[in-house]
């Protein structure tokens, strides 16, 4: 028995054995001297033999066994069996598995505690470092000084308004009603932060995006005293802290009136007190409920609500005078809904205030209001400084416009406008006749000069040569002959065509769809586009439908193209996406869209420049505190087309001026090379000439439209002027030839560069196989071209040593003391003879010599004058080839 009682401890005992074995694995190191160690042998690793109590007892003995019995259990509740001697038992020693990283509840609370203590005492720190706002510190002024190219002084702006910090009891109570009933319905019992607001101003900043402003009046105050524009987190928590304090420390009275005076209303003023000045003209302490309700609904942001209009394609007046009256009579509603107005009284307030004309832009007279104005929205742009940023002043502005070619643009338009105009004779015809006109440097895109309008002093604030809205007529069809020219079209499998490739001309021809499908009109009919002229031309090549600028080929063109391709093209050359008509119509091709007349300079600039682009800019460097800002280089050229297809659109657009609608430009002695197209929309209600030389790219837009007027839609321009109908070849091209004449004077004159042969012939469907052209015989009834007696046309004087002919007729042959006939009594496009119709040869490879008056087009009255060479160019002097106008986006 006492045998049997001592076997048990052996195998417990030779199960430590094992363990420790195991557990150490290292040659050398024994078990201690107090221990018997078996010895290995030949029969397996140990003397021991292997049994299972064995190996109970080295699992019992490694580090990671379970808490139960013996010696290595450690005792209950360890898992290890040692005591965690760390300051924080995170993760848990005293769990396994996923239960070791589950917080315990005095963990919880320690770390929220800890974390409530260190915000308090941050918060604590923040607050009492802060300042209080000082209003009158933010109402301080500063100029904004503009400068000519040549850094000589334009004019300094701002820093005159009236910013005078007034005390609560001179601003009404309807305005205090007004504002807090909009901004912060809760101003008077709140502590000054708006924990939500903040809350979403933080994850804002935290995904990356602009930090948002304070909702409460206390924070926008505080806002408001921050003179710089840097969005950051710092500054966000400072002004947090700031809203704090006052808000516990402060009187409600004391921060809405530090808060109205020094928010910005739009007109470049600061403060209740400025901005009642500039929109009532009257002191604060005189507005109307309704006047405040107004001022209050500008707050909600003034590029937007100030119904002067404001910065980007959403802020037009009209746009923004349609959100002021909503917000306007939102807030009167509000005041009725939290308490702050009686319902009656809201009744009485039906009408929107009436606003005063712009203080500070009447003081910016002529053209400099103009120039500023384009100039501030450029700087806006490039650094996205907001409108009440650039208030604040202190900014030195250097632009690229140039006086001498300003003042000579000025006295172009006002010539003509002089001569051309009366409103006392014919004020039912001669008012509301508008210009806009703009000029950019074909090697940088720097604007020299533009014309936005008699003056802002005139109460004319729209500035004409950045205006939107305006139809460009045919002076968009270079873009569609551009496009065929890179893409081809349907007949050419993809292949580029050229200016041979001819089209039907026919008036009221069927246009076909990119299927070859006739369009439907609105009655389900085949759609007929109509010409200017109702000559049957036949068949013509794109380059003599670009200089008599014929509708129909150019409206199946751009089937034929593609319209995408077309917007790619134009878009590729400076054209706003914004303006494009969005319509894939026939009338597309026939300049439905309307870009400024910036943009148009600029975009036919790309063709005078090769097929380069640079981007329109006014401003080359603007400084703050001494410091220069980043981003008022020149814009970096773009390739927008090869410079084969850009030379020669240029070329078809030298025959324009040369021998087509454009030949004003001629009769007028301008004798520099020179490329452009005339352009005017349906019922005559705008007339365009875009042209440009290898230096100057110059745009010149006339239109009517009452300045004045709520939508300020165009009006029709027949029988401006006294005559019937005016189009791009006559004033625009007057005052075109007429500055740029000027602009141009002491420049060496300069060639563009000669056009490679280009693309396939690829004539549109039904056009005739080429046949041998002939001559036919003079007959009674088609006189020869060499019999006739009549003169040239030019612009020589008459007799009586004064022109007979003012620049804008078109069709007048000066008297040169044999009489003139300029009429047609055959019914083609503007009188003509017949012969053969042979070109001039030209000097210049590659350039037409000449149109194709004649026998193909039937006979004239009157033989066109014949043609004369100068230099690589040849001019033919005939009339262009409309005669009746039907104003259907022509010419």
């Amino acid at each position: 028995m006492s045998e049997h009682r001592r076997k048990p401890s052996q195998p417990e005992g030779g199960g430590r054995a094992a363990a420790r074995r195991a557990a150490q694995q290292r040659p050398g190191r024994g078990a201690g001297p107090a221990r018997d160690v078996p010895t290995a042998s030949h029969s397996g690793p140990y003397a021991e033999p292997p049994g299972h109590s064995g190996r109970t007892g080295a699992r019992r003995g490694t580090p990671s066994g379970s808490g139960g019995r013996g010696r290595g259990a450690g005792g209950a509740g360890r898992g290890s069996g040692r005591p965690d001697k760390r300051l924080i038992n995170y993760p848990r020693s005293d769990k396994q598995g996923w239960k070791r990283f589950l917080p315990s509840w005095k963990l919880v609370c320690g770390t929220a505690l800890g974390f409530f203590a260190i915000i308090t005492a941050g918060a604590g720190i923040g607050i009492a470092s802060v300042n209080k706002p000082d209003p009158n510190k933010a109402a301080q002024a500063q100029n904004n000084v503009f400068y000519w190219a040549d850094h000589s002084q334009m004019v300094a702006t701002g820093g005159s308004m009236n910013r005078q910090i007034v005390p609560i009891d001179k601003i009404p109570k309807s305005m205090q009603n007004a504002v807090i009933s909009a901004e912060n319905e809760s101003f008077e019992t709140d502590k000054g932060v708006d924990p939500m607001g903040i809350a979403r101003a933080v994850w804002n900043m935290a995904k990356g995006g602009s930090t948002q402003g304070g909702s409460t009046i206390t924070q926008q105050y505080v806002k408001n005293t921050y003179l710089d524009s840097d969005q950051t987190l710092k500054r966000k928590v400072t002004e947090l802290f700031i809203s704090i304090k006052l808000g516990v420390s402060e009187e409600k009275d004391t921060i809405l009136a530090g808060y109205l005076n020094t928010a910005y209303y739009g007109r470049d003023a600061y403060g209740i007190q400025a901005a009642a000045r500039a929109y009532f003209g009257k002191d604060c302490k005189d507005l109307s409920p309704s006047e405040s309700a107004f001022l209050a609904s500008v707050l909600k942001g003034p590029n937007l609500y100030n119904p002067d209009g404001g910065v980007g394609s959403a802020a037009t007046p009209e746009k923004n005078t349609e959100r002021a009256k909503e917000r306007w009579a939102w807030v009167l509603d509000r005041e009725v809904a939290v308490g702050r107005m009686q319902k009656a009284e809201r009744d009485q307030f039906t009408e929107f205030p009436k606003i005063v004309d712009s203080e500070q832009a009447r003081s910016l007279s002529g053209q400099t209001g103009y120039l500023v104005d384009t100039a501030k929205k450029y700087v806006m742009k490039v650094t996205g400084l907001t409108a009440e940023e650039m208030a604040r002043g202190g900014y030195q502005i250097k632009t690229t416009f140039q006086k001498p070619k300003v003042d000579a643009l000025v006295k172009a338009v006002e010539d003509t406008r002089n001569d051309f105009l009366d409103e006392k004779a014919r004020p039912e015809y001669d008012t509301f006749v508008q210009f806009g006109a703009a000029s950019v440097d074909v090697k940088t895109g720097a604007i020299v000069a533009l014309y936005g309008g008699p003056g802002m002093d005139k109460k004319y604030f729209s500035n004409n040569a950045d205006t939107l809205g305006v139809p460009v007529g045919s002076t968009w069809k270079p873009y569609v002959l551009a496009a065929a020219m890179r893409y081809g079209t349907q007949n050419s499998h993809g292949e580029g065509i050229s200016a041979d490739s001819k089209y039907n001309a026919n008036d009221l021809t069927v246009i076909n769809n990119r299927d070859g499908k006739p369009l439907r009109d609105a009655s389900g009919k085949p759609f007929k586009q109509k010409n200017e002229s109702t000559y049957p031309y036949g068949y013509v090549t794109l380059n003599e439908a670009m200089e008599k600028s014929i509708n129909v080929p150019f409206a199946q063109l751009v089937f034929d193209v593609g319209h995408s391709k077309v917007r790619e093209m134009a878009q590729s050359t400076g054209i706003l996406k914004d303006s494009m008509n969005p319509n894939d119509d026939a009338s597309f091709a026939l300049g439905t869209s309307t870009p400024s007349a910036i943009r148009m300079a600029d975009s036919y600039a790309t063709f005078a420049a090769s097929g380069t682009h640079r981007d329109p800019f006014s401003v080359t460097s603007v400084e703050k505190d001494g410091k220069e800002l980043p981003g008022f280089g020149a814009p970096k050229e773009q390739r927008a087309m090869d410079d084969s297809i850009a030379d020669n659109v240029t070329k078809v657009l030298e025959n324009v001026v040369d021998n087509g609608t454009g030949t004003k430009v001629r009769k007028l002695g301008f004798t520099r090379p020179a490329a452009g197209k005339t352009g005017t929309t349906d019922q005559n209600k705008s007339a365009w000439f875009v042209g440009y030389t290898p230096e100057l790219s110059t745009s010149v837009a006339l239109f009517r439209s009452d300045p004045n007027s709520a939508d300020k839609k165009l009006i029709s321009m027949n029988g401006v002027g006294g005559v019937d109908s005016i189009h791009g070849g006559d004033i625009p091209a007057a005052i075109w030839t007429e500055y740029m004449k000027e602009a141009l004077k002491g420049t060496p004159v300069k060639e563009f560069p000669e056009a490679d042969k280009i693309g396939v012939t690829a004539d549109a469907s039904g056009a005739p196989s080429p046949s041998p052209s002939f001559s036919p015989s003079p007959s009674p009834s088609m006189p020869s071209p060499s019999a006739s007696s009549s003169p040239p046309v030019s612009p020589s004087p008459s007799k009586g040593g004064k022109p007979t002919c003012k620049p804008w007729e078109l069709y007048c042959i000066p008297d040169s003391g044999g009489g003139t006939n300029s009429g047609n009594t055959n019914g083609g496009p503007g009188g003509g003879s017949s012969g053969s119709p042979s070109p001039s040869p030209s000097g210049r490879p590659g350039r037409p010599g000449g149109t194709s008056w004649g026998a193909s087009m039937g006979p004239r009255a009157d033989p066109p004058p014949p043609c004369s060479h100068e230099g690589r160019r040849t001019r033919c002097g005939g009339p262009p080839a409309r005669q009746a106008p039907y104003g259907r986006m022509s010419a």
